[in-house]
């Protein structure tokens, strides 16, 4: 029987998040401690746990079929590789950054400067894009010590918090791009493969769909009813049953998570009472 090869970061924040939206979209792995492969036991899928920045290779290679990696790391090494779904975590974004004794005021006073980054083409791409002539310095780990140690007048890095670059005394200056952890898919994946991607496209779009909202039950007076409705979006419409007290009745929505609090205060100023929220595990459109 064929088998899903999915590709996952062997270590780190991403191969954490990677393994939970898996587990949660139902796919049990039995990994043992540093193994390099794993079968699910409940799924047609192999779990290949690879260096990141090897798994744009294996993608292109037909090594592996698909793969959850940095969008940064696809865009830097991978850009040709399709992209099925994004995935909403692991969020971050490249920036360039300079010393906070630098004086910037546009990306034009980079030209003629040194830059170290671990994202060459990323870099090159977004300087050419500028019309900035600088001078890059490849390192592979940690960049930011470059311009302390005088190696560099800024850097090209990812950023999350920026709690790295404060501690090194940088400041942030140009964001290149934002970036998530996306599900990408070989170009030589073949028609057998690709049916078990769309089971698992399936899965991980019900999780994420219900990662994003929040179910809502709440009371609200009959002669309220229409105002309440209409600030709920719903999938369709919203579940109104009737209460004992035939004044009343019960209201069930689902309501995006980014949205919540604004339709929340919404409803409490339409009169809307008793109002209980509830996560969804997963939401099948």
């Amino acid at each position: 029987m064929k088998k899903l090869k999915i590709a996952v970061q062997k270590s780190g924040r991403l191969n954490e998040d990677s393994l939970q939206l898996l587990k949660d979209s139902g796919i049990s792995i039995d990994n043992g401690k540093d193994q390099l492969k794993a079968e699910a036991k409940n799924f047609p899928a192999e779990i290949y746990y690879l260096r990141n920045g090897d798994i744009p290779q294996y993608l292109k290679d037909g090594v592996v079929d698909c793969a959850i990696i940095g969008e940064n790391v696809l865009v830097e090494k991978g850009n040709d590789i399709t992209i099925a779904e994004r995935l909403g975590f692991s969020k971050c974004r490249v920036s360039l950054a300079v010393s906070k004794m630098f004086k910037y005021d546009s990306i034009a006073d980079l030209n003629g400067k040194r830059i170290a980054t671990s994202y060459p083409n990323t870099t090159k791409q977004y300087l050419a894009l500028h019309g900035v002539d600088a001078e890059l310095h490849i390192i592979n780990g940690s960049v930011e010590i470059a311009p302390n140690i005088g190696l560099a007048d800024a850097i090209c890095d990812i950023v999350s918090s920026g709690s790295t670059l404060f501690k090194n005394n940088l400041k942030e200056v140009e964001v290149m791009m934002q970036s998530e952890a996306v599900l990408a898919v070989s170009p030589s994946i073949s028609d057998q493969e690709n049916l078990i991607l769309s089971k698992l496209r399936f899965r991980m779009q019900a999780v994420l769909k219900g990662r994003k909202s929040r179910y809502v039950l709440l009371n609200a007076p009959n002669n309220k009813l229409d105002a309440i409705v209409s600030i709920l979006p719903g999938m369709k419409s919203p579940t109104i049953l009737p209460l004992a007290d035939d004044k009343w009745s019960s209201v069930h929505s689902v309501v995006e998570q980014d949205r919540f609090w604004d339709v929340i205060d919404q409803l409490k100023e339409a009169g809307a009472e008793g109002i209980l929220v509830c996560p969804i595990e997963k939401m099948v459109l």
